[in-house]
């Protein structure tokens, strides 16, 4: 996938040579990029500008206010974090000089910074930069208001050092400072502000201008600190091998395809399926490019208020869903998915069965007779979608006809993304939205549903205790048991539904 790609760091596309759990494969993955843009090939003709086709207009340029791919894929080239993931998805350092030194009783982290990183503002990055930024990230991601809770004191050890005390170990730690979605992106500290008005980070890209619904423009950053070791991954060293990167908000799928064969587009992302066989035919015009192991779609289901907020009701509609059928509607041939049950492949250490007798149930008699146990009374299930992701639209319709067959009223909200993604934030407006997340080999970084206060604000009893004593265990295999628990719990309270 193109992620990191025009700074020289994409990791690699065959990422434990997996194509299941995602269900989707290189259906979310399928972009493509013209042969004279090749980032992917690490090209090495300077090329002045490149135009990017994504899929909606990102309702926020802020990294940390939103945990949608869209915002991350782009503001990643202005922000870095201070370790990211190498091809591997192994965690490494990149504003931090090295990997954290961690106390025996795996309480206290102490972060040294690289000397003489640069911002973009002109001056040099410093601990009190991390700090406020940190300090930030916690209040704002869900996943950082989650580590929040266990967070003791954070403050400079130094000019160049941060020190990080927790309550209690916390296993997810590094690997959550890592991940560009909802980053702890690392900002200069007179920028911060909410909502964000200056975009001042340390990235290889610098950003230059926004014109709503038109582009986002980033310009390179002639005084960019690249670390030194060769690129691995999002890792390494970044090189900006063009000058102006413009993305451009191309909605409409058709248009993305038709604009990447015409050479309107050096990049187009995330093109339907049936679109292939087109793209591999235009040789010399278009490269596709399809990343295996991509992730996985999901429904959020509302649990603070409305006809869902009812657990015994959230299990009815999960007796109701044919999670396969939904697969099939979205993505078509069986190359890019795979029905499963289990959140992690076979071979993970987080690989369980538990709660699967659960899923791909579509059991209409059954789930009409839960929901009137449940005190159903024919309130509308309302369901919030978007056009701009095609999977999102066609899995809902077919979800939408699941539920009608076991009884339910169903009203469809089609919105565009940017406004599904402000929706969501409140309570009153719907009841089911569909997304979906990539997958990374700590369960900790998605859903951000297991973190604090994501949209379906899942907040639980069971919930608490199970990710507590997951997280607290440092030991690899002890946590690849204990997240069999955790899985458990998503079944059994079923906050979001994990489709394939």
């Amino acid at each position: 996938m193109f992620r990191n790609a025009f700074s020289r760091s994409l990791p690699s596309p065959s990422h434990a040579g997996r194509r299941s759990l995602f269900g989707v494969v290189a259906a979310v993955a399928l972009s493509a990029a013209l042969p004279l843009a090749a980032p992917f090939a690490q090209a090495q003709t300077p090329r002045t500008f490149a135009t990017l086709a994504m899929v909606a207009e990102p309702q926020t340029l802020d990294p940390m206010a939103s945990t949608a791919d869209l915002v991350g894929t782009i503001m990643q080239h202005v922000y870095e974090p201070l370790y990211t993931f190498d091809a591997k998805w192994n965690v490494v350092p990149m504003l931090a000089e090295s990997m954290p030194k961690i106390s025996a009783d795996g309480k206290t982290y102490t972060i040294a910074l690289r000397k003489g990183v640069m911002l973009h503002s002109g001056r040099e990055l410093n601990a009190d930069d991390v700090v406020a930024s940190l300090q930030r990230w916690i209040e704002q991601s869900p996943r950082g208001k989650a580590l929040g809770k266990v967070v003791d004191s954070l403050k400079a050890a130094g000019p160049l050092a941060v020190t990080l005390v927790l309550k209690e170990p916390y296993a997810p730690l590094p690997a959550q400072l890592a991940l560009p979605s909802g980053m702890a992106a690392i900002m200069a500290k007179e920028s911060i502000a909410t909502p964000l008005k200056d975009f001042v980070g340390t990235g290889p890209y610098r950003f230059k201008e926004r014109k709503p619904d038109q582009y986002v423009l980033l310009g390179r950053f002639d005084k960019y600190s690249a670390r030194k070791e060769p690129a691995n991954g999002y890792g390494g060293k970044r090189e900006a091998s063009i000058e102006e990167l413009r993305f451009v908000p191309v909605p409409n799928a058709s248009t993305r395809v038709e604009g990447a064969l015409a050479g309107q587009y050096d990049f187009a992302d995330l093109l339907p399926v049936e679109a292939l066989t087109r793209l591999e035919k235009a040789a010399g015009k278009t490269v596709p490019i399809m990343t295996p192991a991509f992730g996985f779609p999901y429904l959020v289901l509302n649990t603070k208020e409305g006809v869902a907020a009812n657990q015994p009701m959230r299990q009815a509609i999960q007796v109701a869903l044919g999670e396969g059928e939904m697969l099939a509607a979205g993505f078509g041939d069986t190359r890019f998915f795979v029905a499963e049950g289990n959140h992690f492949p076979k071979g993970s250490p987080f690989y369980s069965t538990a709660g699967t007798d659960q899923y791909n149930q579509r059991n209409a008699p059954k789930a009409k007779d839960a929901a009137a146990k449940a005190g159903y009374k024919g309130e509308p299930i309302r369901i919030l979608t978007s056009r701009q992701y095609d999977f999102h639209y066609n899995m809902a319709l077919l979800m939408s006809e699941q539920l009608k067959r076991a009884g339910f009223k169903v009203e469809m909200n089609v919105v565009d993304w940017a406004t599904l993604v402000q929706r969501r934030n409140d309570s009153k407006l719907w009841d089911i939205y569909v997304t979906h997340s990539g997958q990374f080999p700590e369960p900790m970084l998605s859903p951000p549903q297991l973190g604090d206060g994501a949209p379906g604000w899942w907040d639980t009893p069971a919930k608490k205790a199970a990710l507590q004593a997951f997280n607290v265990e440092t030991d690899p295999a002890r946590r690849g048991a204990l997240w069999g628990r955790v899985q458990q719990v998503v079944y059994d309270e079923v906050p979001y539904v994990n489709v394939g």
